[in-house]
């Protein structure tokens, strides 16, 4: 078997000493890449499987896809209806899920270390043995259908459909991950047989797993149930173009209600980005770091325009979306679009002291121990790691590339990033006085 097992040892927190925590990586024959972290204070183990298969592979007008073959695999399988499914994972305390964001589509599992066997069973037969029961897709569709149809209230809705047309026309990110009530309305069940035989594939897929186990029990159990898996996805997750906005710079959807939710968008870095640390530091600044951010301290604190306001960018394998998002009365739009314009004008301006800096980067690493502090975090972190080869020192290095960030770095990302020109606002309320 070729074997590729490494470890590292990560650092917990930045300030205090804490234990560390071997990280061990594993590779299958089959190409199944394993990610490992060991924590035998609880008996228990959760895992994450994720592969190349998340919505922005949904078939061209069929948005919604991958999200209804997620809950198809949790509904049932070839042994076993819906019912006797729901009972064979309660009798044992399995808790089995799925999902899909752009990128992947994953399933997750956590269970007691005693019945760990019949856990990982359980996700096989789910992942390798769908069942495809015509009258379970018609429920599953019309349930998501029924969800997307109370969405038309949420004046997010409109928010993420109109991030989509100003930031990736005519690209696989376009779409919402749950699709649109015209989309979903369009997959049909051979829509799912045809992602699932393209995209459900060991190569390229990553299982993260952090809990109560060896790697020596991780091996044996993965060659017991998924041994058999076999493959390379049709579309490799690199398989993507970089996309291009719109030249359309407003969208102001009408909706009757007092509050305007607005949102500032742009395109933010990828996964791959050079300079990701260094914005994440940045954006902690500018919106991510709750009250000790920038614009809380300019809208909330200083004018009581709003009683939150926050910004963030979703890094997927190539470039998401970067976004500041607040609600406001909608007779303060104005104000608070002025006072956006301002802040992201001052820091791309490079108007940064070497206090912000520091503040910034104390808060990210003070955190970074509760990013860590349960399997559930754990496994997520791995499961980025591996679906997006992050380098295997990743988790080691976190905490030293963020103290090594700059002024020059963070004034750097700003003066590209923050341009106001370089964003498009998105306005969900009432039409203008």
């Amino acid at each position: 078997m070729k074997t590729l097992l490494l470890s590292l040892f990560v650092f917990v927190g930045s300030f205090q000493a804490h234990a560390t925590t071997p990280v061990q990586q594993y590779t299958m024959d089959n190409g199944l890449n394993i990610m490992l972290m060991e924590a035998h204070h609880v008996p228990m183990v959760a895992m994450k499987l994720i592969m190349p298969a998340g919505s922005r592979f949904d078939e061209a007008g069929k948005g919604g896809t991958a999200s209804l073959l997620s809950s198809m695999l949790m509904d049932h399988t070839r042994k076993h209806d819906h019912q006797a499914w729901a009972s064979k994972l309660d009798e044992a305390s399995i808790r089995l899920g799925a999902g899909v964001d752009k990128d992947g589509l994953s399933i997750s599992l956590t269970v007691l270390k005693e019945v760990v066997d019949d856990g990982v069973s359980a996700l096989a037969e789910a992942l390798l043995q769908p069942g495809w029961q015509p009258k379970r897709f018609d429920f599953i569709q019309k349930n998501t259908i029924s969800g997307l149809t109370k969405a038309q209230e949420d004046a997010g809705t409109f928010a993420t459909l109109a991030k989509g047309e100003l930031l990736f026309p005519n690209h696989p990110y376009t779409h919402p991950a749950s699709g649109t009530l015209d989309s979903v309305h369009k997959v049909k069940l051979n829509d799912l047989q045809k992602l699932y035989g393209q995209q459900i594939k060991p190569q390229g897929t990553t299982l993260a797993i952090s809990g109560d186990i060896s790697m020596t029990e991780v091996i044996q159990l993965v060659n017991m149930h998924l041994g058999q898996w076999q493959g390379q996805p049709r579309v490799l997750l690199s398989d993507i173009m970089k996309p291009k906005p719109s030249e359309k710079q407003k969208v102001h959807h009408v909706m009757d209600k007092h509050q305007m939710l607005m949102e500032w968008v742009r395109l933010g870095p990828s996964r791959h980005d050079e300079n990701y640390i260094a914005m994440m530091v940045l954006n902690h600044m500018l919106g991510g770091g709750g009250f000790g951010s920038l614009l809380m301290e300019e809208i909330r604190e200083k004018r009581g325009l709003t009683y939150g306001v926050y910004s963030y960018f979703q890094p997927y394998e190539t470039n998401g979306a970067y976004v500041i998002r607040l609600q406001t009365r909608a007779d303060q739009a104005a104000e608070a679009e002025m006072v956006i314009k301002q802040v992201l004008q001052s820091l791309s301006d490079g108007e940064i002291t070497q206090d912000m800096l520091d503040k910034s980067k104390a808060n990210l690493m003070g955190g970074f121990a509760q990013r860590m502090d349960s399997n559930r975090e754990r496994v997520g972190l791995l499961a980025m790691m591996g679906f997006y080869h992050r380098p295997i020192d990743y988790l080691e290095s976190w905490t030293k590339s963020v103290k090594s960030v700059t002024l020059a770095d963070v004034r750097k990302g700003a003066e590209f990033y923050f341009q106001p020109e370089s964003w498009k606002q998105i306005w969900i309320g009432p039409a203008n006085e």
